[in-house]
C-alpha cells in the first residue's frame, strides 16, 4: 500500500500543510499546478523535495478557484475543462522538466475529483485529456464498488491505474467520500485516523449503513488536515515503507 498526499498548495508568502514534515512519511506527493493552489515557485520547491527523499511527483490539477480552493464544482464546458486540466499539467510538467524531476501521476482535486467519480463523461474525458499530454503517467481514482466498471470505461485510454482510499475522510453508504459539509466527513484525531486505516487495510470502511468493500492500492492523506503529519506517523507504522524506499 503507498501512500500519497496532497501538497504544493503554499502560495508566495502565505505557506499552507507541512509538506517538509510529511514528505518523508509518504511515497507519491501530489503536487497542485497553480490554479486551485501554489504557483511555479512552491512548485519548484515541493518537486526538489519529493526527489531529495525519493518520492514520485505527480500534477493535482482542479477547478482554476482559488477563492474555494477547488473545493466547489463549476459549471463549465467539459471540453474546456480537458484544456484546462491538460494546461495545469503542462505548467507542472515544465517546471519539473527543468529541474530534472519526472512526473509520475495525475490526480484530480478537490471538487473535480468527487465530479468525475460520479461523471462517467467526465472521467472519461479528463483521462482522455491526461492520456493525450502523456499515457506514461498514471491516473489516480478512488476505489468505489464501481472500481472494475470504471477500469472498463477508461481501458482504452492506456493509462495505468491507480485506485486510493482516503484515510483521513469517511464515507458514505455508497462506498464514496461523504461531502465536507457534512459534519465528520473530516478527520482530525490522529487516533481516529489510524483506526479506519486499520479498517481500510483489511479491505473495508465502516459506513452508516454498515462496511463498504474498498479494494486500493494507495491511501491519501490531505496535507491541509491539522492532523497531516501525526496521521501520516501513525499510518507509516502500519503500512510498512516500499522495499525500493526502505
Amino acid at each position: 500500500m503507498l501512500l500519497n498526499c496532497d501538497m504544493g498548495e503554499s502560495y508566495g508568502p502565505w505557506e499552507k500543510g507541512a509538506d517538509a514534515a510529511v514528505m518523508p512519511l509518504i511515497d507519491w506527493a501530489n503536487i497542485a499546478c497553480g490554479a486551485h493552489a501554489g504557483d511555479p515557485d512552491t512548485m519548484a520547491r515541493t518537486l526538489a523535495l519529493a526527489a531529495r527523499h525519493g518520492v514520485k511527483a505527480g500534477a493535482h490539477p482542479g477547478y482554476p478557484d482559488r477563492r474555494n480552493f477547488g473545493r466547489l464544482r463549476l459549471d463549465w464546458p467539459t471540453d474546456s475543462l480537458v484544456l484546462e486540466i491538460q494546461a495545469q499539467i503542462g505548467a507542472l510538467q515544465a517546471v519539473a522538466t527543468a529541474l530534472g524531476v519526472p512526473l509520475n501521476h495525475v490526480k484530480p482535486h478537490g471538487a473535480l475529483y468527487l465530479a468525475m467519480m460520479t461523471d462517467d463523461r467526465l472521467l472519461q474525458r479528463l483521462a482522455e485529456g491526461v492520456a493525450a499530454v502523456d499515457d506514461s503517467l498514471v491516473f489516480v481514482l478512488q476505489a468505489t464498488p464501481d472500481r472494475d466498471r470504471h477500469a472498463r470505461l477508461l481501458k482504452h485510454t492506456g493509462l495505468k491505474l491507480v485506485f486510493e482510499a482516503f484515510a483521513d475522510r469517511a464515507y458514505g453508504e455508497d462506498g464514496r467520500l461523504r461531502p465536507r459539509s457534512v459534519e465528520g466527513a473530516v478527520l482530525t484525531d490522529a487516533d481516529e485516523v489510524a483506526a479506519h486505516v486499520a479498517g481500510l487495510l483489511q479491505g473495508f470502511v465502516e459506513t452508516p449503513a454498515g462496511p463498504v468493500t474498498v479494494a486500493a492500492e494507495t491511501l491519501c492523506v490531505h496535507g491541509d488536515n491539522p492532523s497531516a503529519f501525526e496521521s501520516l506517523r501513525r499510518i507509516r507504522e502500519l503500512v510498512p515503507r516500499p522495499a525500493d524506499r526502505a
